[in-house]
């Protein structure tokens, strides 16, 4: 017997003749649903990162004004940087290019924060509050910024909602800090 009859009498042999269409359609049926899987899984990340990447942000635009504050003490504790949720500061004057008092520095840094809020968030809004309160340990008054950001982060509550935040509830990060 030769290789090739061999091979004959090894492939007319019953029930080894290989894949049937249906098999062959699950297989593919199988597949697609294990990529769909795959795909919604990798869309979920990128919702999850865009929402972090907005916390970042947030935390990072709280922390550019709190150094700000601490850099002009004198205006801060006067409460120059004391701004209500949503208010525009307008345009401060231009402190890189001209010398400025410390409320004016105040005025200018809080219109850069400003601007950066609404560019880098999606209706992104800031408060600023800084009260002075005596310490009760040392009896010294302190100065305690408040700073608050929100955001709109309609997809991630779209998506990782629970149910115990209404849709549209702007997103927040608020920080309390000694200056």
């Amino acid at each position: 017997m030769n290789h090739s009859d061999t091979m004959k009498s090894y492939l007319s042999k019953p029930g080894m003749a290989g894949f049937s269409l249906v098999e062959l359609m699950v297989a593919v049926i199988v597949l697609a649903i294990g990529l769909l899987g795959i795909a919604k899984l990798s869309l979920g990340t990128v919702q999850a990162n865009g929402s972090a990447f907005m916390r970042t942000q947030a935390t990072q635009l709280i922390q550019q004004v709190v150094d700000d504050m601490r850099a002009n003490q004198p205006a801060a504790a006067s409460g120059s940087y004391n701004i209500a949720l949503g208010v525009n500061p307008g345009s401060g004057p231009n402190c890189v290019t001209a010398a400025c008092s410390a409320p004016q520095i105040a005025s200018f840094d809080l219109a850069r924060w400003y601007t950066l809020l609404t560019t880098l968030l999606p209706n992104g809004q800031g408060s600023v509050s800084v009260v002075q309160a005596t310490n009760p340990t040392t009896g010294s008054l302190e100065n305690t910024a408040i700073v608050t950001v929100t955001w709109n982060d309609v997809v991630a509550q779209q998506t990782y909602a629970n149910g115990s935040t209404p849709p549209g509830t702007p997103m927040s990060v608020v920080m309390e800090t000694l200056l």
